[in-house]
């Protein structure tokens, strides 16, 4: 802020012989003091706002459904729901704590709130997104007792899930605390610097992006490989159990004229189980024609007869039957690996850019804004993300959308 100062000065002058001293007086034109942000040009400006805009409105309206599908619906009311409810409640924070203060800043050319906006702005970010990442973390160890224990779906009690929420929001806590009590740069101070950031110090750094990222990123990698082997032997074990196993059973319905219509086959059929095993397929198969001829069966033929006649068939239906098994199984390995796929990637794509500069930024002053702007809003998008992954593979979280989005959990009330 520049002050209006009148100067007074003088000058002496020699006019001729004579000695006159000429005062006058200079007046500094004073500048106008300027309020408020001092925003970048509308070409930027625009645009940018529209679009984190709606980015911010997808992430609220994502979350907001996941919550509402899960209070009002019967059949999403249970334990393992807890954590996906908690984390859209963390995302939806995100949403409408963090992200209109960060379009914000993204607007402007400097940060003009308060020092304490700032401090409030970074810890809330700090622990609204760690605890995101912690979420899925916790996501990923229930998925895999899941998985491995049958006695934990039926038992999973809600102490254990309370539990788990419990320490992801408090080990968000325990990252973004510090700032508010007093552990930061002391060059770190928006009104010094004009920049409202996260705590520069080499030590916070390494502490905080640890704890909220790599760390977590190890063990849910490790999680999910887990999971992945397990559901994939899982898959494969009947295939397994059927090698070992000698003899299939299949009941053939052989139509054969009976001597009249009785109870026990009142349409003149009868139907016959044959033991069927592979060697048996084999033989018959090489030894019988591709045509059946079952215009010979009586109802004298002997079971024995019955299963030589109709073994061809047998035998191809089985092959059939199994064919159709094994490629219901390979679709059901290769949607569990795309499925996990998809929750480990988007996560990884979205924060680790963001990690990798928050780790690096110690260290490398000259990294522009535009790379922190987009690895911030990048790791935003996952909170957008997270309603759409856990959700979309759940047909009943699907069904509650449509009854919320053509109301009729409102119709049902009134």
């Amino acid at each position: 802020m520049i002050m209006e100062t009148n100067l007074t000065a003088s000058l002496s002058v020699l006019v001729g012989y004579n000695r006159t001293t000429v005062s006058f007086e200079v007046e500094e034109i004073s500048t106008p003091v300027v309020f408020g942000p001092q925003v970048k040009s509308l070409d930027f400006v625009i645009p940018t706002t529209i679009f984190l805009g709606l980015m911010v409105l997808a992430t609220i309206i994502g979350n907001v459904f996941v919550i509402a599908a899960i209070l009002l619906e019967k059949n999403l009311q249970n334990v393992a729901n807890y954590l996906i409810l908690s984390l859209a409640v963390a995302d939806l924070m995100v949403a409408t704590l963090v992200m209109p203060i960060s379009i914000l800043n993204e607007v402007t050319k400097t940060w003009f709130l308060q020092n304490e906006v700032c401090d409030m702005w970074i810890t809330f970010d700090m622990l609204c997104c760690t605890a995101s990442i912690l979420h899925l973390v916790a996501i990923s160890v229930d998925r895999y007792w899941a998985v491995t224990n049958i006695d934990y779906v039926r038992n999973r009690s809600a102490k254990t899930i309370l539990i788990m929420i419990a320490i992801a929001w408090f080990v968000g806590l325990c990252i973004s605390m510090p700032r508010l009590l007093g552990w930061r740069n002391p060059d770190n101070v928006p009104s010094k610097s004009g920049m409202c950031m996260i705590n520069q110090d080499i030590v916070y750094t390494f502490f905080s992006t640890g704890g909220a990222f790599y760390v977590p990123t190890i063990i849910m990698l490790i999680i999910y490989v887990k999971i992945y082997q397990v559901a994939r032997s899982r898959i494969r074990k009947k295939n397994f159990i059927k090698k070992q196993s000698k003899k299939q059973k299949y009941v053939i319905t052989v139509p054969s004229p009976t001597n009249g219509l009785t109870e026990s086959s009142p349409n003149g059929i009868t139907e016959t189980s044959i033991m069927l095993d592979e060697t048996s397929c084999v033989n018959g198969l090489n030894g019988c024609s591709d045509k059946n001829d079952n215009s010979k069966l009586t109802a004298n033929t002997s079971s024995e007869e019955v299963k030589l006649a109709l073994l061809p068939n047998a035998c191809v239906n089985a092959a059939k039957a199994k064919k159709q098994k094994e490629k219901l199984e390979m679709k059901r390995e290769r949607k569990a690996a795309r499925t996990l796929g998809i929750i480990t990637g988007a996560y990884i794509v979205c924060w680790l850019p963001f990690f990798i500069i928050a780790l690096l930024n110690p260290f490398l002053q000259n990294i522009p804004d535009i790379v922190h702007s987009i690895v911030l809003w990048l790791g935003y998008f996952n909170s957008s993300l997270n309603p759409v992954i856990y959700t979309i593979f759940n047909p009943e979280f699907r069904n509650a959308f449509q009854k919320i989005l053509f109301g009729k959990y409102t119709r049902r009330r009134n």
